[in-house]
Parts: structure tokens; C-alpha cells; sequence
């Protein structure tokens, strides 16, 4: 009997359905050659949905998830919602209710010709960063007072817990210790934000577990500066929520923009999700421009979490081929249709079978 894998599909707003339709045929295509099978259940939860039903997303999908494997997730927002009403129910939603504390973003250059920064080649570029997904300032914790008037105050909390920042430091190390280098960084600002400490401190106590993982130590404003003059000497990196979010943004660009750059929201072991890290594009919307190669990326990530590695390998060779080779020119919105580019990687995934 063939292997079953449940994935629960949310394509999402503007550009979504159409990336997540490019990758599901890809992965569909690897599903048939290794003889294992997706069960997909799709979901609607978009501006579109919302607008027509008044419902943003439901309480009890999140039940639904449970009894899935991974979310396939295109991209949430819309210019006729209000900023971030949609993201706060469907991506935090799903981050915080699934509790998926793991957010995994590898930065890998497959081209010379796509990196902006000057004599940097793939093997200068070869790194995966763990953000910590489910605290600092993102759980929402504080508000406004006063709003609108000249006395207004805005206050938010960068939350940190000793079991929040551990298990993700954890996990790092157990990813560092199945890389080539096995090398670790953290990644904090302890000398400013005196509470990070707590990183400082249980990265310190866990990398005693781990003698044969080579750490280091970086505060956030400098390893942003070293990503980009020296890109090679990054490996693993593990870092506070904040930080990540904007590190990875920056390693998204040196790696050809955010077009390649995909993500994994992680509870290891239980429901998990994956998503392309780019934003709905409404104003590419239906008009068959978009690149889907972070989508097919992100199914790559999803198949390689459903302990499917050879075929999540193939997508990263298929990418890599076509992108070396030149048959991908670009990863530039409309210089290749949609669909042209998922055909293409469909096609390679199936000449690296034969």
C-alpha cells in the first residue's frame, strides 16, 4: 500500500492560488514517481472568502490541521482588509494555535548571477537560520492608550521564555550537528536589550550537550552587516523571533529575492506548516506572471518534513539545474509565465528520475 501523506492546502490571497498550484504539480509529480500519495484537504480563507462570508478564519480549522501532517500555505493579505487583519488570524493563527516555534529559512544562492553583492558565488551562500516563531513582540502583548491624541502611548512586550528559548536553541543544535560544518551562531542583542540574556545564557548551558557543534556569537547589527560582506561565514544561525524575521528578509535578498526564498513553521513531530516567504502581490494577481519558485521550494521543505528526502532533493536539484543552466533566466516577476516556470521543474523533477 502506497505511502499516505494528509497536507491541508490554504492558497491564500492575490498571487497565492496560483504559486500554490505550480507547486502542488510538482510535488504531485513526485508523489507518482516514489509511490507515495497527498491527501489534500483545500481551505478558503482569504480577502475574498471574508468579504463575501464575514468569516476571516474559523476556530475550528484549527482542529482540522491537527489531523494533518503539514499546511501548504501561498500568501495572506489584501489591500481591502485592513493591515494585518487577515495575517493575524491566518498566519499567527496558525503559528501560535499550532504551536510552531520553529521558523526554518534556508538562504541558498544557486546562481552567481542572482546575488547582488560582488564576487559571491553559491558556495559563498549555503546557510539556514532557526527564528524562534512563537514569542518576543509578536504575541501581541500590550496596545494603545490614548490613541489618536498627542498623548497617545504604543506599548508592545518582548516576551522571552527559558522553555521557548531552549528547545528552539535545541533544535539548532541538532541541525547544525547534521551539516558538513556543524557550526552554530547566536544571534541576540544582550548588551542592549539586557532580557535577551536569557538566550545568552541557555545557548551557553545547551551547547554544552553538543562538544562536536563549533559555536559563535553575534549581536544582531553586526551579523547583519557580516551578511553581507561575508556570507560565507554563516552556516546555522539561531535567533529571537524580531531578529529573524528581518535577518532572513535581508538573507532572502542576497540568496536572488524573495521569488526563491521559502520557509518551514515547525513543531517537529506534530502538524507543521510551509509557506514561500513572499507577500500576496495583488496587483500581479491572475495575470500568470508570478514566480512560483519559492512555493515550490516551501513543497520541497513540506516534502523532506514528511520524511520524503529523496523526493524533496530532487526539487532542489531540479531548481538548481534550471537556474544554472539558464532555461530559468530570471526570478523577476513576467519574465516567465507562471506556469512555464512550474512545467519546467515538473519536467526536470521527472528527468532526474529516469
Amino acid at each position: 500500500m502506497a505511502r499516505e501523506h494528509a497536507i491541508a492546502v490554504i492558497p491564500g490571497d492575490g498571487i497565492g492560488e496560483e504559486v500554490i498550484r505550480e507547486g502542488l504539480k510538482v510535488v504531485d509529480a513526485l508523489a507518482e514517481i516514489h509511490g507515495f500519495r497527498l491527501r489534500k484537504t483545500h481551505y478558503p480563507w482569504s480577502a475574498d472568502h471574508f468579504l463575501k462570508t464575514g468569516i476571516a478564519h474559523p476556530d475550528a480549522a484549527f482542529d482540522e490541521y491537527r489531523q494533518h501532517q503539514a499546511v501548504y500555505l501561498g500568501a495572506i493579505g489584501d489591500p481591502r482588509l485592513e493591515v494585518g487583519m487577515l495575517e493575524r488570524a491566518v498566519i499567527a493563527g496558525l503559528r501560535f494555535k499550532l504551536d510552531l516555534y520553529v521558523n526554518l529559512r534556508p538562504i541558498k544562492l544557486y546562481d552567481e548571477r542572482f546575488c547582488p553583492l560582488k564576487d559571491k558565488k553559491p558556495e559563498h551562500v549555503d546557510m539556514v537560520v532557526v527564528r524562534e516563531n512563537t514569542e518576543d513582540a509578536y504575541t501581541g502583548i500590550g496596545g494603545i492608550f490614548k490613541h489618536g491624541t498627542q498623548d497617545e502611548v504604543a506599548i508592545a512586550t518582548m516576551l522571552y521564555t527559558r522553555k521557548g528559548c531552549e528547545r528552539v536553541i535545541r533544535y539548532a543544535f541538532e541541525l547544525a550537528r547534521g551539516r558538513p560544518r556543524k557550526k552554530l551562531m547566536l544571534v541576540d542583542k544582550a548588551n542592549a536589550v539586557r532580557p535577551q540574556d536569557i538566550w545568552t545564557r541557555t545557548f551557553a548551558e545547551v551547547a554544552k550537550e553538543y562538544p562536536d557543534i563549533a559555536t559563535d556569537h553575534a549581536y544582531i547589527d553586526a551579523a547583519c552587516m557580516w551578511l553581507v560582506k561575508n556570507p560565507e561565514s554563516f552556516d546555522c544561525a539561531v535567533m529571537p523571533n524580531i531578529f529573524g524575521d528581518i535577518f532572513t528578509d535581508l538573507g532572502a535578498m542576497v540568496q536572488g529575492g524573495l521569488g526563491i526564498a521559502a520557509s518551514g513553521n515547525l513543531h517537529p513531530g506534530k502538524t507543521s506548516m510551509f509557506e514561500p516567504i513572499h507577500g500576496s502581490a495583488p496587483k500581479y494577481r491572475g495575470k500568470n506572471v508570478a514566480n512560483p519558485l519559492a512555493a515550490i521550494n516551501a513543497g520541497g521543505m513540506m516534502l523532506d518534513y514528511l520524511g520524503e528526502k529523496e523526493a524533496a532533493a530532487k526539487v532542489d536539484r531540479a531548481i538548481a539545474a534550471l537556474l544554472t543552466s539558464g532555461r530559468i533566466k530570471s526570478l523577476n516577476a513576467g519574465d516567465h509565465k507562471t506556469t512555464e516556470i512550474g512545467d519546467l521543474v515538473t519536467a526536470e523533477v521527472r528527468k532526474l528520475s529516469k
